[in-house]
């Protein structure tokens, strides 16, 4: 996946990054946007829809929280909907008044939920488990303000691995790096983890981490950029 997923965290109201400045904006007035989310990819994503928004990366235990959902029998989409919402509510608490996105993203592989691999040895255990098999990414996006969920949306794509060899996975590994380890499935695939894939059925943006489509929808139905 696109990286997502990468490590956040906490912060503040006044360690608030501001994004989208300078750039071409397409906003309509209404609450300040903020990104309850320090990943680069869904930064990248809004920033090139010409948004301007203020970081606020949420710092809650999303594995704790995973687990917990799990264990609940919850299934992987639903949890990839709650984690975004809790993100957005965490930070819509320091943010009054602010319109917060929060995002999440799950993978699913006949039925098991995905870490982010935490060692070079887990990462290639992983993908040896994916090669040669579809598995499931699903991406939710969340929008809260002052604590009440006002939407949300969950949309899913299917990636089918290449029956690579593990000599393969190994010389992938060495090329990408730690950067196997930032996200889970230990690939990134707007770089060399493309070359994992034989097959992808779903939307670029939700590979990447965020439906983006259905958010800006949402976003012009509400005023809060150009229609």
């Amino acid at each position: 996946m696109s990286g997502a997923n990468g490590a956040a965290g906490g912060g503040g109201g006044a360690e608030a990054q501001r994004a989208g400045a300078g750039r071409d904006e397409v906003g309509a007035g209404g609450p300040r946007l903020v990104l309850a989310s320090g990943s680069a990819a869904r930064r990248a994503m809004l920033q090139n829809a010409g948004l301007t928004f203020d970081v606020v990366p949420a710092s809650i235990d999303e594995t704790a929280v995973r687990q917990a959902l799990q264990a609940d029998d919850i299934v992987p989409c639903d949890i990839a909907e709650v984690l975004a919402i809790a993100k957005a509510e965490q930070v819509s608490a320091r943010q009054p008044g602010a319109m917060v996105i929060g995002g999440d993203q799950i993978l699913e592989h006949n039925g098991v939920v995905f870490e982010k691999p935490a060692t070079m040895e887990v990462a290639r255990d992983h993908l040896l488990s994916l090669r040669g098999h579809v598995h499931e990414l699903h991406s939710s996006v969340a929008l809260v303000q002052d604590g009440q969920t006002l939407w949300s949306h969950t949309d899913s794509a299917a990636l089918t691995m290449r029956d690579v060899s593990p000599a393969f996975i190994g010389r992938y590994l060495s090329r990408v790096g730690d950067a196997a380890l930032t996200s889970v499935g230990a690939y990134q695939i707007e770089g060399l983890g493309v070359q994992l894939f034989e097959r992808i059925a779903g939307q670029h943006f939700t590979i990447m981490g965020m439906p983006l489509l259905p958010l800006l929808a949402e976003l012009r139905q509400r005023g809060m950029i150009e229609r």
